[in-house]
């Protein structure tokens, strides 16, 4: 799997957070009237990451530099905004089920005889007749109870059986850390008690030049991917693993973002929104670098598959500090199983049981300041 040796395995990282110093009291993320708390983590190196308990978010995330410090993600001044239409999943959390369940349905019975016997699961639809990131009340929008201390945030919440149409009383646990060699590592558990599914995963929209700059097409990628999964219309997977060799698909060497990206313009993605199938080991998922300013960012996981999303539908809306998020101004890289997992027998499955518990790592490392 794509994980640094150095990251700690989820039961060893809950171990050492209950010799923890007790989390600081959230502040007020307004406006009045709004529940919502935010809290800081920084490092020895000087960096910041600053959260919110909606949406277990990550606000903002700053790095030093000669001229100050420069954030490295879309977000919002407040609560309010994450709860407007100007918020695209920025810094969320995403689930139940991450990306898209075609046609909002799917068997856990894995049969067409389920199917006749009535065993659809009916999950609420946001983008057309699909579901897409948990659907219009997903987890990016709820209150999540934050604890922890040191340089780790936890946040958990209790999804209740029916929410969103999924089966189960879900409970989630998301952990950040902060480390001091400038990574930001995200570890989830999950547990059940009923037959579910769980896909989750982290939604921030990086631009390493800086939040706000205005575009992300002169970043250059590596990834570590040989193959991808093919969707069609709404983005739904055909079941086809297709190879990414001779396409704009392929970053097996470093790549201007911008540099294929109009051969998709006609496309239902409307330039990178694919998910690609990692081919796994001791390496980095993927490398995003900024060749002006020198700074990097590399992936690791120990999921199966990496959503490219290319900013493709910002608009202009506004952000922290009055900045303006353009059309392709920052780059998401979601580690996940893959798309429409449910509906998929040949993808990894995403299906969860009582007694068992589901776990996930994603880090972020971050260097060249």
């Amino acid at each position: 799997m794509h994980l640094r040796k150095s990251c700690p395995p989820a039961t060893a990282l809950l171990l050492a957070l209950a010799s923890c110093s007790s989390l600081q009291p959230g502040v007020p993320f307004g406006p009045e009237g709004e529940a919502a708390s935010r809290y800081e983590l920084v490092n020895a190196a000087g960096m910041r990451a600053v959260f919110t308990d909606l949406g277990a978010t990550l606000v903002s995330l700053e790095v030093p530099s000669p001229a100050g410090p420069v954030d490295l993600v879309l977000g919002f001044d407040d609560a309010a905004g994450y709860r407007g239409e100007g918020n695209q999943y920025f810094g969320c959390t995403v689930g139940r089920v991450a990306n898209r369940i075609g046609n909002s349905r799917f068997l856990l019975g894995g049969s067409d005889e389920a199917a006749v016997d009535g065993a659809w699961v009916l999950v609420d639809a946001n983008d057309g007749p699909h579901s897409l990131h948990g659907g219009p009340d997903g987890a990016h929008l709820k209150l999540w109870e934050a604890s922890g201390g040191g340089q780790t945030l936890r946040f958990r919440r209790l999804f209740p059986d029916g929410e969103g149409g999924y089966p189960g009383n879900l409970q989630v646990e998301v952990a950040y850390t902060l480390t001091d060699d400038n990574a930001l590592e995200i570890q989830y558990e999950a547990t059940t008690d009923a037959t579910t599914v769980v896909n989750l995963t982290h939604h921030s929209y990086f631009n390493l030049a800086a939040a706000g700059a205005p575009t992300v097409l002169d970043h250059v990628l590596t990834l570590d991917a040989e193959r991808y999964t093919v969707a069609g219309e709404g983005l739904i997977p055909t079941g086809e693993i297709a190879l990414v060799e001779g396409s704009p698909l392929d970053f097996r060497e470093p790549q201007a973002l911008g540099a294929r990206i109009a051969a998709l313009d006609g496309t239902p993605a409307i330039g990178y929104d694919h998910n690609f199938v990692l081919r796994g080991g001791e390496g980095p998922a993927a490398r995003l670098v900024h060749p002006d300013s020198g700074r990097w960012l590399e992936v690791f996981t120990s999921e199966p598959g990496l959503q490219l999303y290319s900013g493709n539908f910002l608009f202009g809306q506004e952000g922290k500090d009055g900045q303006v998020y353009r059309h392709r101004s920052a780059v998401c890289l979601e580690t996940q199983h893959f798309p429409d997992a449910p509906n998929h027998p040949e993808f990894p499955s995403i299906r969860l049981e009582p007694g068992e518990t589901y776990r996930s790592t994603c880090v972020y490392a971050f260097g060249g300041f």
